[in-house]
């Protein structure tokens, strides 16, 4: 499942990523992205890019392209 699936408010947790995205893996792991980090949706902008996360008590922001990296479980 990827982040688009998930709706404000949702808990999800990582899982991995997708074999496609790894010009983008090592930076989301640089952001604090690891298997297993849980997190909330808190927003989506208007267009649906960027969305907006939480975790680890603090607020990230992504692309479109960024997040379709993750592969996620929905808690």
């Amino acid at each position: 499942m990827g982040l688009k699936n998930l709706g404000i408010g949702d808990l999800a947790k990582i899982i991995g990523f997708e074999p496609s995205g790894k010009p983008y893996r090592k930076k989301l792991l640089a952001m604090g992205l690891t298997p297993g980090t849980e997190f909330k949706i808190t927003r989506f902008a208007p267009l649906g890019d960027p969305v907006e996360i939480n975790l680890r008590g603090f607020s990230l922001t992504l692309r479109k392209d960024e997040a379709a990296v993750l592969q996620v479980e929905k808690l």
